[in-house]
Order: structure tokens, then sequence, then C-alpha cells
């Protein structure tokens, strides 16, 4: 079915998947839009549909299904009724509609090629770099929504400032990515543990786990100064699922994490490459320095060698082992019970993943 409409309550990903259709007609019924953004769609707006089906289902819906998942656990020994379900649904796909933004975009600068067991939305004949505006206008439907859902409640500025706040943050980790990959002369020995771990903060840690969590809280009516010490958690996790993407980027078959990785010819600042500079001798370092970035798969393979050679996988599964054990320790000390189990279920989804 088509996806052109605010999602209805989901509750797993396959029902999500099975019910995330409608008509165009039905997205501009439910009074989201401003009357410009109407006229604008009703002149396009098979192109407007297509646009989102491709873009914002299709994917794991880890993100909108972690705020579901937050919430519930937070209401564990209350009834929720429909409508606060509803609207727990509601900012669960406001992440995914962040997150599709966020592709889209990504895949432009970072020259990708498949996303999603598909051809890049920008790879498309008839989109081209206009994709640059359909990930901007992805982004500016989350603010139309969260406006047409939550603007009487009572937590709603909080809400915005939220949701502003992450999408700067966000942004900034994009911008640091940006720069450190594609701005001044490339210096591999740029690529330092600290800078890399900035821009994994910023890029992915705070809507990919922060965000959740707190849109629950804040749904749930709960002071954010009470939780403080959270956001390190999640910030952590972020960090570490992020270095099992670039593991995967590199080592991960393309059939199972439903992309064809490119980071190395990117010339991306990696987990992987920033291991190699701090572990490489002198002849590694060279291979290193004469390949990475280049597109050639010779280039590729000789990279991927050396990262062989130093035992960088079994060096991952040691820093999983141990990252994982730092997490459960922290999550045990966590006093409330229901934040708890938000952590446990938030580690099991993404330890030893494989896409």
């Amino acid at each position: 079915m088509p996806l052109c409409r605010l999602y209805p309550p989901i509750s797993n990903a396959s029902v999500a998947r099975a019910v995330a259709g409608m008509h165009l007609e039905a997205i501009l019924s439910t009074g989201v839009w401003e009357a410009a953004i109407v006229e604008v769609l009703w002149w396009d707006g098979m192109q407007a549909c297509e646009m989102m089906n491709y873009n914002v289902p299709g994917g794991k819906l880890n993100r909108g299904l972690s705020v579901i998942d937050s919430y519930m656990l937070l209401h564990e020994r209350t009834e929720v009724d429909d409508e606060e379900f509803y609207l727990a649904c509601m900012l669960g796909w406001c992440i995914e509609w962040l997150q599709a933004s966020a592709l889209v975009l990504d895949d432009i600068t970072d020259n990708a090629y498949t996303r999603r067991d598909n051809l890049c939305w920008y790879k498309l004949p008839m989109v081209g770099l206009s994709a640059i505006n359909d990930g901007v206008l992805l982004k500016c439907h989350v603010q139309a929504i969260i406006k047409r859902y939550f603007k009487e409640k009572f937590y709603f500025v909080d809400l915005m400032e939220l949701w502003n706040e992450i999408g700067l943050q966000t942004t900034m980790g994009h911008m640091l990515d940006l720069i450190t990959t594609h701005t001044g002369a490339k210096d591999l020995a740029r690529y330092r543990i600290q800078g890399y771990r900035r821009i994994v903060k910023y890029k992915t840690s705070y809507y990919s786990f922060y965000l959740p969590v707190v849109c629950a809280l804040l749904l749930n009516g709960t002071k954010l100064s009470d939780y403080v010490e959270l956001k390190n958690v999640l910030i952590e996790m972020g960090v570490y699922f992020q270095i099992q993407d670039d593991y995967l980027d590199c080592f991960g078959d393309p059939q199972v994490i439903g992309k064809v990785g490119t980071d190395i010819e990117d010339y991306k600042c990696l987990w992987l490459i920033v291991q190699a500079m701090e572990l490489a001798n002198e002849n590694e370092m060279k291979i290193l320095y004469e390949n990475y970035g280049k597109s050639s798969p010779q280039c590729v393979a000789a990279v991927k060698n050396v990262y062989k050679e130093l035992d960088l996988q079994d060096i991952f599964l040691e820093y999983e082992s141990r990252v994982y054990k730092h997490l459960v320790s922290t999550i045990d000390a966590e006093p409330d019970h229901a934040i708890r189990e938000i952590l446990k279920i938030f580690l099991k989804k993404i330890y030893r993943r494989k896409k």
C-alpha cells in the first residue's frame, strides 16, 4: 500500500508495515498541513506520495518502536488508553520520518548506491539531486505532525524544544562528519578516537537512542531533570551501535545489512580506521595512506587486508564484550525499575546484531 498518511498505531514492525498506507487525501484531511503545503502537495501529490513511500517505511523501525516500548514500560502497572497509545505511535513515526530524512541526505553526501535493499532515492533517474529538497521536506513534516497532535498538551513546548535541540545536534554531527571527511587536505593522522566519538555522539546517539526514551518520558508527564544520568547511558549505547555499523559496513554481508558498504571509498572517519592508525606499523601505515578513500576495488581490498593483519575483527569482538559488560553493570545499578527495563530492551536489540 502507498504511504500517504500519518500512520495508525503500531505494536511491532510487521504490523507497522502492514498498516502503513493510505492515499494522499488521508494525510491532507488530518489537518496537519498548512494551506500552502496542501496546495503544493496537491499540485504534484503522486511524487510526494512516492517519495514518502520509498523512504519512510522499509527499515527495522527500531527507533520508532522504541518510543512505544519505552512508554508501555513506564506504564507497566497501569492501563494505557487508545489516545495515549496513538500519541506514542505518532512520536515513534516522527523519529522514523527524521531517520528517513537523514538517510536520504546521507546517501547523497556519501555517494552511496543502495539503501534497504533498494537503490538510494537520489539514484533513481527521475529524482537525482532533487532528493536534497526531499530530505529537507521529510524533516519539516515532523514539526507539522507534532504541532497537529500535541499543540494542546501541557508538555508541547518541552517537546518542540527537545526536537529542535536534537535536530541541531544531529545536523552538527553531520557537519563534523563532512568536515572531517571532505574539508581540507586528506590526512589520516587526524582520525583519532576523540574526534570519532564526538561525531558519533552528535550524528547518531542523540536521535537514535536518547530521543525515543525522552519522548516517552515527556508523554508520560515526567520531569526530564529527574533523569540526567540516563542520557550518558543512552549516548554510550549509541556509540556502541555506530561502531557496530562501521564494522558491518566493512565485514558484513550486503545481502544481510541491505546495502553495499562504501565507507572505505568515502574516506570516512570510522572506528576501524581509527584503530588501524593506532596499531599499524610503518609498512601498514603506508598502505593505508596510499589506498584509503579510493574507489578502486584493489585499493579497498588492500585496506581490508591491513585490517585483517591487525586482527581488527577480533579487537571488535573484544570491544563488544567489554562494552556489553559495562552497560549491563550500569543498567543493573539504575534504581528505577521501568528505566532499567527500557535500557535492557535497547541493549538486547543491538547486542551482536548482524544488520
